[in-house]
């Protein structure tokens, strides 16, 4: 399948499409048919293919972006060809698999982040802030958390949708992975009270921030003792 054209992988992606996927699919606001599994199946076998991967993203077809997304070399990416794909990667599942798979493993991601933090696109703004979690998590070295924070209480309660998931995302982790921010990042989430009331089955933790951060604390806590 090395061989593969553009045309013969959409057409293999409109076999594998399947409309009950596309039905869940819709409800999360993304726009493809294809079972993931099935996805990474046909990503295996094309192997890393980054022209292919580029024609494929020029389609615009979420199903073929996805998989462009992995079967492309993160690093063979300039800055604004990254810049460009994201702010036309408009469905939920290809900006999370774009800003995961791709941007977080480029050189170019630490520059990404702060054009991105001080974007007026919402949208984009959420790529920003979830670079930042990634670097809150596994390089905190110069990150001014105080002044994420203060950002976070600012701007957090009434932001867009994507937005507010992905600074709650960011304030949850500055109170798991650093202590001394900690009572601050709870008592943010307590007074703005975003995601409080998210619905949220059974055995899963709350993204409600101090409910999450404190479950998260003991947990580490108890793998320590």
């Amino acid at each position: 399948m090395t061989a593969m054209t553009p045309d013969k992988v959409l057409a293999e992606l409109n076999a594998l499409a399947e409309p009950k996927v596309f039905a869940v699919n819709q409800k999360h606001g993304d726009d493809h048919a294809v079972n993931l599994g099935k996805l990474r199946a046909l990503a295996k076998e094309l192997k890393t293919q980054h022209e292919l991967g580029r024609r494929l993203w020029e389609t615009g077809d979420s199903a073929a972006r996805l998989l462009a997304i992995l079967i492309c070399r993160p690093k063979a990416f300039e800055a604004e060809e990254l810049d460009a794909m994201l702010r036309q990667a408009r469905t939920p599942k290809v900006h999370d698999w774009l800003v995961n798979y791709v941007v977080k493993k480029s050189s170019h991601a630490e520059g990404l982040r702060l054009a991105w933090l001080a974007d007026p696109d919402p949208v984009v703004a959420s790529a920003g802030w979830a670079l930042t979690t990634e670097r809150v998590v596994k390089n905190p070295a110069d990150l001014d958390l105080a002044g994420l924070l203060d950002r976070i209480e600012a701007e957090m309660k009434d932001a867009p949708d994507r937005l507010q998931w992905a600074m709650n995302e960011c304030l949850g982790h500055i109170g798991i992975e650093h202590a001394e921010h900690r009572a601050r990042a709870i008592d943010i989430g307590e007074r703005l009270e975003v995601l409080k009331d998210y619905p949220t089955p059974p055995n899963c933790t709350s993204p409600y921030a101090p409910t999450w951060i404190t479950e998260m604390v003991n947990r580490q806590a108890a793998r320590r003792g």
